[in-house]
């Protein structure tokens, strides 16, 4: 696995989202207000939203299509739902942020 530069970490909104394409899977990209940054496929594990148009708060993501809640360190649902999304590592280097992708 190699460490891809996906942007400079001031272009990922504080809050928000930034969608990043690899291969035929979108990743969400996601900036917290203390501005730890975080990734997730960019599909909720109930009907596929897209998670990168959801409120992020704290370490979560609330899913814009029914509100699910969905860990940001670990991609798991919160209860009563169950079902979880895959996550890729990441880190800042420099101000820019870097994700850890299989080729």
């Amino acid at each position: 696995m190699s460490w891809t530069k996906i942007c400079p970490m001031n272009e990922i909104p504080v809050l928000g989202a930034r969608v990043v394409r690899h291969g035929e899977v979108d990743i969400g990209v996601f900036r917290t207000d203390d501005d730890r940054v975080f990734a997730l496929n960019n599909r909720c594990p109930h009907k596929g939203g897209p998670l990168s148009q959801g409120m992020v708060y704290g370490d979560k993501v609330a899913c814009p299509l029914h509100s699910w809640k969905i860990s940001l360190v670990d991609g798991k649902a919160e209860e009563p739902d169950v079902g979880q999304t895959a996550c890729f590592a990441v880190k800042i280097e420099n101000g820019d942020v870097y994700l850890q992708l299989n080729p």
